[in-house]
């Protein structure tokens, strides 16, 4: 209901609305990373002609005193309804709040007046000019020094008997006034939240082992350098903890284990500990450390698997018994997800009664693992958990470790996955791995880019993962591996890759199955970084570092090949283009024109150079014919070299 006026000041007349960027009108939070640049906007006006001034406040938690930025009407009237601004944001990482303030600006209000009238011929501006010396009398009190004695000067010339309209009108004066505002009438407009989180949540190139493929923690510690020269950021572990002798699975997901099979890593738990335990034969928690270090050393960080589920040995369903749903028989419930059934693994019950030390526990696993380096969580499944224990867990997490990020790994309903983002996920994976067709990833990562998501969702596209390997994969041949790296590492800002991809590996376990035949979620490969897609690979992750274009979604724009077996688009930071064609037939070559519109704002003609190949190409406005063959060269990826 409309508030009464109090007897000290009418209701406020200026209007704030529709301020923006907001996620479901403020409920969540927008997100950038440390350094970026928000841009901002509202609707701001008032009734009558006054003249309005408004900036964006803004400042991170914790911090009392208010930031402020100018906001700027954009249409040509000085009376415009739609304001804009952008706030630098700085290294300080976690939540963030801003809001706009606007307010009537009475001098210029008041010389605009006396502008119009005296250009209008009016002799008499004797009342008017009377006025402006209480106006400049009031923002005097707002001055100090020079610009104080300079307004005080022009309200002794208005009030003299020589008072003349071009005192009001010198834009000396109105500068000065500009930084000195009274701020009559001021209103404030809705706070709306920020979380600004490190850059890695924005942009990073993942690589996923399970380490006793390569000899243990130590032995993927001896893997960091050369991960590190192909320009990796992350080096992802599935979970490390020990494993269930109960129900544990034998390979290719057999029921029955055979003595020396190790079982899957996500049945979690033995006496020997559960969440915050090193499996044995994979190392210590020393050997978790050193790795940590050695990660720091080599500009990468470490990713571990936050899977909440047990086996049937893990020390929980002694401890706490109570965590867990029993039928009325007394008898546990595994883990389902039909087909798929996961005799080796129970949930926990977020509905029990002690649901309350259930999320305790599950927090000071988080933060145990934070205590030793870890900074990022890839999260198995989150959308089998509660969504308001998410939103309390990362909150709880930012509040204290705001550079921690967690990957939601949720291949579910897209409200769903929206969900899981707008709850403070900081990543999500993506239907990537299901867009094959140059119009299905057309439309994908156009609604990914430009259809509001951008503002909370952050896609990771990996191009393959234990649990994924698609049709397209299986079926392209070894040409389909090089279309899917490119088009993950130039279309997402953040992407991964899971070992075995380099090495093209193919094999499905059954026709129409998705799992690897000899998976090793259930038994130790063998490993070598030494596939031969690994140099395209470097060289991706090279062009990404290099290119501040391929480190942003937002700028994303496709272009028309009239092919549809050719996928081209456009990325633009600044100064900084680059232009993407991909054949996404594995199997016969292709060719078309790339259409460069003339409101791309490129000149006529100019060079590009291939960041693949490091050919150099002439291109020009209109149609530039591109033939791209299978196994000889799967994309153009070319930076428009202007200058």
């Amino acid at each position: 209901m409309p508030r009464a006026p109090s007897s000290q000041s009418p209701p406020p007349r200026i209007r704030i609305e529709r301020p923006g960027p907001a996620v479901d009108g403020g409920r969540a939070a927008v997100k950038r990373t440390a350094g970026d640049v928000l841009a901002v906007y509202a609707d701001v006006f008032r009734d009558g002609h006054d003249t309005l001034r408004a900036v964006a406040r803004f400042r991170p938690a914790g911090e009392e005193a208010w930031r402020e930025s100018p906001l700027r009407p954009v249409d040509a009237h000085e009376q415009g309804v739609r304001w804009e601004g952008e706030l630098q944001l700085d290294d300080t990482l976690g939540d963030w709040t801003w809001h706009v303030l606007a307010w009537v600006d009475r001098f210029a209000t008041w010389r605009h007046e006396i502008d119009r009238k005296h250009a209008a011929g009016q002799e008499d501006l004797s009342g008017e000019l009377s006025e402006g010396v209480l106006i400049l009398r009031d923002a005097a009190r707002n001055a100090e020094g020079a610009a104080r004695r300079r307004i005080e000067e022009a309200a002794a010339l208005l009030e003299g008997p020589d008072a003349r309209p071009e005192v009001a009108l010198d834009p000396d004066l109105a500068a000065i006034l500009a930084d000195h505002p009274d701020r009559a009438e001021q209103a404030a407009g809705e706070s709306l939240p920020v979380q600004v989180d490190p850059v890695i949540a924005r942009f990073g190139s993942w690589y996923e082992l399970f380490p006793r493929s390569f000899g243990g923690l130590k032995g993927a510690t001896e893997q960091v350098p050369r991960l590190a020269e192909l320009g990796f950021d992350v080096l992802y572990f599935p979970p490390i903890h020990p494993i269930g002798l109960k129900n544990r699975k034998g390979r290719n997901n057999t029921l029955v284990a055979g003595p020396d099979d190790p079982g899957s890593p996500y049945a979690i738990g033995d006496a020997s500990g559960g969440h915050t335990a090193v499996h044995a034969e994979l190392g210590t928690i020393e050997d978790v450390d050193r790795l940590v270090s050695v990660l720091d050393d080599h500009g990468m960080k470490l990713a571990l698997d936050f899977a909440i589920q047990c086996s049937a040995d893990h020390p929980w369903l002694t401890e706490h018994p109570e965590w867990f749903n029993r039928r009325p028989d007394g008898t546990l419930k595994y883990a389902e997800n039909p087909p798929k059934k996961y005799q080796d693994i129970y949930n926990v019950d977020f509905a029990c009664e002690d649901w309350e030390g259930l999320w305790q526990a599950l927090l000071d696993v988080v933060r145990f693992w934070i205590d030793h380096g870890v900074r990022v969580f890839r999260v198995d499944n989150p959308h089998t958990k509660p969504i308001p224990f998410w939103e309390w867990l990362l909150a709880e997490v930012r509040k204290t470790d705001p550079d921690v990020i967690f990957l939601a790994e949720a291949f579910t309903r897209r409200r769903v996955m929206q969900a899981l983002a707008k709850a403070g996920y900081q990543q999500s994976y993506t239907y990537f791995t299901w867009k094959n067709a140059s119009w299905e990833l057309r439309d994908y990562f156009t609604e990914l880019a430009h259809s509001g998501e951008q503002e909370y969702f952050r896609p990771n596209a990996f191009v393959n993962t234990p649990d994924i390997l698609s049709e397209e994969l299986q079926h392209g041949g070894p040409n389909a591996f090089p279309v899917r790296a490119v088009l993950a590492a130039t279309l997402s800002p953040s992407w991964g890759v899971y070992s075995g991809f380099e090495n093209f590996e193919h094999t499905a376990v059954k026709p129409h199955s998705e799992e690897y035949l000899d998976s090793e979620k259930y038994e130790a490969h063998d490993r070598r970084l030494d596939g031969p897609l690994l140099p395209l690979i470097g060289t991706l992750n090279r062009a990404r570092r290099d290119n501040p274009a391929l480190q942003h979604l937002g700028d994303l724009r496709f272009l028309d090949t009239r092919n549809e077996a050719l996928v081209a688009y456009v990325k633009r930071r600044e100064d900084n283009v680059v232009i993407t064609v991909v054949n996404v037939d594995p199997h016969t070559a292709q060719e078309g024109l790339v259409e460069i519109p003339h409101d791309l704002g490129l000149p006529g003609t100019y060079t590009v150079t291939d960041l693949l190949s490091v050919e150099r190409f002439d291109w020009h406005q209109g149609g530039n014919y591109v033939r791209l063959v299978p196994g000889e060269r799967a994309a153009h990826v070319l930076r428009v070299d202007t200058r």
